[in-house]
């Protein structure tokens, strides 16, 4: 497999990844301060919260931009429960970690772009926007073949401009319906409970690789299994295939 080389990334592996973690942690905590963490039910043109309501499609939409460690037991537990899922993913990641991108899809899930830099796109220019997309996209098609289509903005920071770049792009912008917040709260009670709580047909549930998601996702996935849910890709929920 080819294997992509960029000036601009000259460090080891985990002291990228450690920057990465950090830099994600402040913005985070930034987005829930200003209350992006909690999605209103209201969507914005364009843009999907949510999946078919009238069905019971719910979907795990997993943001990789740190966590390597934890991928492993996660795409394991999720294989065991016959689970396929979308994996939203960090262009900086992806570069330093070409084997576990490889195993994501080869697991059968589905791929889906995340930005290269984990930027607040509501903050960018036009050129800023289709640069963060284009570059992730050019980077998994690179080394996977896949052709995305799925864009999740880093933080749920997006605007107008945003979204008709991603659409430029040939991307559909995609929200979600619940956050797990596993990033900062490490309790997996909470997030089990922040997952499946009076969940419904369409949910699109954002978690991310952590130990403690980990330790709650065979909770999640038989919570829903035993509650008559499907899970499934976000492309299958929102209807695009």
């Amino acid at each position: 497999m080819k294997k992509i080389h960029f000036g601009v990334i000259k460090v080891k592996r985990w002291a990228s990844n450690l920057i990465i973690a950090l830099v994600i942690a402040c913005v985070g905590g930034f987005a829930v301060f200003a209350g992006l963490s909690i999605v209103p039910t209201t969507a914005v043109s364009g843009v999907y919260y949510n999946g078919d309501t009238t069905k019971n499609d719910v979907t795990l939409m997993i943001n990789v931009y740190w966590g390597t460690e934890y991928l492993d037991d996660m795409l394991e537990i999720l294989n065991n429960y016959n689970v396929k899922t979308t994996f939203f993913i960090g262009g900086t990641w992806a570069v330093l970690n070409e084997d576990y991108l490889t195993k994501i899809y080869e697991s059968g899930h589905e791929l889906a772009n995340h930005g290269y830099h984990h930027k607040d796109h509501d903050k960018l220019d036009e050129a800023g926007n289709l640069n963060e997309i284009s570059t992730t996209h050019k980077i998994v098609k690179e080394l996977t073949g896949v052709e995305m289509d799925l864009f999740a903005p880093p933080s749920g920071a997006y605007d107008s401009l945003t979204v008709t770049c991603a659409e430029q792009l040939g991307y559909h912008t995609i929200m979600w319906t619940r956050d797990t917040i596993d990033w900062r709260d490490h309790d997996s009670n909470l997030i089990y409970s922040r997952a499946v709580k009076n969940a419904k047909g369409g949910d699109l549930i954002l978690m991310h690789p952590t130990e403690a998601t980990v330790e709650a996702l065979p909770r999640i996935i038989e919570f829903f299994q035993a509650n008559n849910f499907n899970l499934t890709t976000v492309s299958e929920n929102i209807g695009l295939v």
